[in-house]
């Protein structure tokens, strides 16, 4: 979010001839990053540190000069020759990504990190060229961008191509422990789990004028719903994730209650306050709670309750916390088993199965599953900005979008979003507001 740093008016490199890198002997893959910022530069250093290697990053690309300036040293100076993207394969403007994509070969591996807004039309390029995928959650801001993900994975399965998704927990030994206990129902039947973020939060100031609001408004993704699914997905995926996985099914329906806290400064379209009952087939319910205000109690974590006893399921910052009570009672001395302790983190776990599966050829397609998940997140959202029980069903026919002409952008463009006299911006009104 940060507001410093030169934005360049086009690609400095626009005249310069792209230089395609060639598959050597020494079966290295290839790596285009794509969106320079704190996640992407973290995937690229997951997928240049994993075991499956060789790796070696060779182009770059973001909307922002001064983000991928950054990346470009750190990595540079973390991994040395593993990065190996001079000045001409530096890729500036919207644009860019299809000229860093146009730097590998067949089989190579995008790193799509930029807001959601984009991830659907940057995958759908990298598929088309033969290039599998790495993409960030979350996965697009609305449903109809999370079901043009759905259209991509089926081509990339015709295509043999591999798709992995930052939805890490899914990687968790210590959780996937806990599930292999609660499908062999050591825990019972699953009737309800409660999933906490809760924290502080974060405010945004009004828009000044003066300068690009399309620009200003991507460098503060979280604050909007059409960049990259504003605040409460983009915090919460990762436990809505939890839920369904647990449960191994997609809520049939959702409802909720959110707010804003009174007299709010905030200026961005976000809510405060997220309570989310989702319903499942059987009748189990998941409770999702968010909560970003000072000077309250703060939580972050997953907790399940099955007929026979309760467990753990996550904690702080997605800390594999883990382990089951002797019953229904969530206490730390009432603790009756823990799984062994993991060995690799969750983040470098899903780059080594991915590079994994392009090295031996086998299926290996995330999107799918995750472009659910983004479903059900959304569906939660759209439950309470719009003060209605929202179903499943009419998540997967829905095809409304926030913003439709995203491939169209210049740094010229009008926002999609404007603000107000006072430079805020429209929060959803339950009872009038429509996302779905």
């Amino acid at each position: 979010m940060s507001q410093s740093g030169k934005v360049l008016a086009g690609s400095v490199l626009a005249s310069v001839a792209l230089n395609r890198i060639h598959a050597a002997e020494d079966n290295t893959i290839r790596l285009a990053l794509v969106g320079c910022g704190g996640r992407g530069s973290g995937a690229a250093g997951n997928a240049l540190s994993s075991t499956a290697g060789p790796t070696k990053l060779v182009a770059m690309a973001d909307v922002f000069e001064d983000k991928q300036t950054r990346s470009h040293k750190a990595l540079s100076e973390q991994f040395g020759e593993k990065v190996d993207v001079p000045p001409d394969r530096r890729f500036i403007g919207f644009d860019a990504y299809r000229k860093a994509v146009d730097c590998l070969r067949p089989g190579d591996v995008m790193i799509q990190a930029t807001h959601s807004a984009f991830r659907p039309m940057h995958v759908e390029y990298a598929v088309e060229k033969g290039v599998n995928v790495f993409m960030e959650k979350s996965f697009a801001p609305d449903p109809g961008g999370t079901r043009r993900i759905l259209r991509i994975a089926e081509t990339a399965k015709k295509k043999n191509l591999k798709i992995g998704c930052g939805l890490m927990c899914r990687h968790s030994s210590a959780r996937q422990a806990l599930i292999e206990k609660i499908r062999d129902g050591a825990m019972g039947s699953i009737q309800l789990i409660r999933a906490y973020r809760m924290d502080p939060g974060a405010r945004m100031g009004p828009f000044p004028g003066g300068q690009s609001e399309l620009l200003w408004q991507i460098r503060r993704p979280y604050f909007f719903l059409w960049t990259s699914s504003a605040w409460f997905i983009e915090m919460m995926i990762h436990q809505v994730d939890e839920c369904c996985w647990i449960k191994d099914a997609w809520p049939v329906s959702a409802q909720g209650l959110g707010g804003r806290e009174p007299n709010s400064n905030d200026c961005s379209q976000n809510l405060h306050n997220y309570a989310i009952e989702y319903t499942f087939a059987d009748g189990a319910k998941a409770m999702v709670n968010s909560r970003s205000m000072q000077n309250c109690h703060n939580e972050f974590a997953t907790f399940v309750h099955g007929t026979k006893c309760a467990a753990q399921f996550s904690g702080n910052v997605h800390t594999p916390t883990v382990h089951t009570y002797k019953d229904q009672r969530t206490d730390k001395g009432n603790i009756a088993w823990r799984p062994e302790k993991e060995k690799v983190s969750p983040y470098q776990v899903e780059w080594d199965m991915l590079l994994s599966a392009i090295r031996h050829d086998r299926p290996y397609n995330e999107a799918r599953r995750a472009a659910f998940t983004n479903l059900v997140s959304i569906m939660g959202r759209a439950a309470i900005h719009s003060g209605r029980i929202i179903t499943w069903d009419e998540m997967l026919a829905s095809d409304f979008k926030f913003c439709s002409n995203v491939a169209d952008f210049t740094y010229d463009s009008p926002s999609p979003l404007q603000a107000d006299a006072n430079g805020r911006y429209p929060v959803p009104v339950p009872g009038k507001w429509k996302e779905i």
